[in-house]
């Protein structure tokens, strides 16, 4: 039988590169491959057979203390605990292939070369531009941002490009010169997979060798079909509240257009976005976290999901699963969000696009859905769906990267 090894940070479904990771194994497995995890430890992990051989936790929102912090800002760099874990793993256990997702500032990219060594090829899933940003999303405070092209890594410091930081900036450029300086992913990283083809052609312009990576979709596991209703919700935005999400602009297009907007999800700007919703009186309901049917059934009788990303977004999950229950997008017209939704070169085939970060085009667009006849919308929806279940499927996933792999 042949053996998987899996590795990724999280071992539980944060965000969507979480749910890759952990879908993917399933999927592998479920395909003839025995898969092994290797992560961190952390409180909401899914309990795992593997997990002694996790590292120890990494995350600021633990540490007490300066020498703690210390240790932590070293191991977000290099981890060396996670190189004496990996070396004990793979001594006991053969693996045709390694395929890490996000493991930056945790376990790091110091294991890749363990990898190497024991002949053991390393496929990484572009599910951020860290490969080629320090950053990893290509922005900072000011918005998108690709000054660091070419290696000077010192614009990260320069533009506080990590929270507006010095000090977190800092740390990312010395971590991105020292794995320049290791010429890590050129020498130890045998694939590149690139979710969305806008990320391949980014990595390609950074200076990535374009023998080195394909482009492969995400898939998203079957929705059961007794979820999609009629379009009589809100238009819905679910997922992560954080900054480059754009949610602050949709906030002031629902304001603008008068048009009742649900928001389901959590994150670190939760309340600043509630503060900023109360202040300018817009017409936002915050419905917190849901999952599994009860996120279907929100997403499933929604008129119109929204993403209003201002960042280079990738493939979000949210756009296929809204497809999956036959709903249209509304989308921001930046990253790899315009393919999906106009996969035929065709202007807003599955949905509609906005100028990202132009809340009067969104204030428009969301008035546009909410006059259009529900046959339009179902067309759209129907168009959507039609595309995952061809292009987004699990079978045509499998058949892509178990032909990456087999070529290793």
């Amino acid at each position: 039988m042949k053996r998987l090894l899996s590795l990724n940070s999280y071992h539980y479904r944060r965000g969507g590169s979480d749910v890759v990771y952990l879908d993917h194994a399933e999927l592998l497995e479920a395909n003839g491959w025995e898969n092994t995890f290797f992560s961190m430890h952390h409180p909401k992990n899914i309990k795992s057979k593997d997990e002694g051989f996790f590292i120890d936790l990494v995350d600021f929102e633990y540490t007490a203390g300066f020498s703690d912090k210390l240790i932590t800002s070293l191991r977000t760099i290099y981890n060396t605990q996670a190189r004496r874990k990996i070396r004990a793993l793979i001594a006991q256990q053969k693996f045709e292939v390694a395929h890490a997702h996000c493991i930056y500032h945790h376990l790091t990219p110091s294991i890749f070369k363990d990898l190497n060594e024991a002949g053991i090829p390393v496929v990484v899933t572009a599910h951020d531009l860290k490969i080629a940003c320090p950053a990893y999303k290509m922005m900072n405070s000011k918005g998108v941002c690709e000054k660091c092209k070419g290696g000077n890594f010192s614009e990260v410091i320069r533009n506080k490009c990590i929270k507006d930081s010095y000090i977190g900036s800092t740390v990312v450029a010395l971590e991105a010169y020292l794995y320049k300086a290791l010429n890590t992913y050129n020498e130890y990283v045998s694939h590149i997979i690139a979710p969305s083809k806008f990320y391949r052609e980014k990595l390609i312009e950074w200076g990535i060798d374009k023998e080195k990576i394909t482009y492969v979709p995400n898939f998203t596991k079957p929705i059961p079909s007794e979820y999609i209703a009629d379009y009589v919700g809100n238009p819905l935005y679910f997922g992560r509240l954080s900054e480059e999400k754009g949610l602050f602009t949709l906030a002031h297009a629902a304001k603008l257009s008068n048009v009742e907007v649900d928001i389901v999800g959590d994150g670190p700007i939760l309340l600043a976005l509630k503060k900023y919703v109360a202040k300018i009186k817009a017409p936002i309901n915050f419905l917190g976290r849901l999952g599994g049917p009860d996120l279907w059934r929100k997403i499933g009788s929604a008129r119109a999901t929204i993403i209003p990303s201002e960042w280079y977004e990738n493939a979000p999950m949210s756009v296929l699963e809204s497809f999956q229950l036959e709903r249209p997008v509304v989308g921001a017209n930046i990253g790899g969000i315009p393919e999906l939704i106009s996969p035929y070169e065709t202007k807003e085939e599955c949905g509609w696009l906005f100028e990202s970060g132009n809340s009067e085009d969104l204030a428009r667009t969301l008035e546009t859905i909410m006059a259009e006849k529900d046959s339009e919308l179902k067309r759209k929806g129907r168009k959507g769906r039609s595309l995952v279940l061809n292009k987004f499927s699990e079978s045509s996933y499998f058949e892509s990267v178990n032909e990456i792999y087999t070529s290793l």
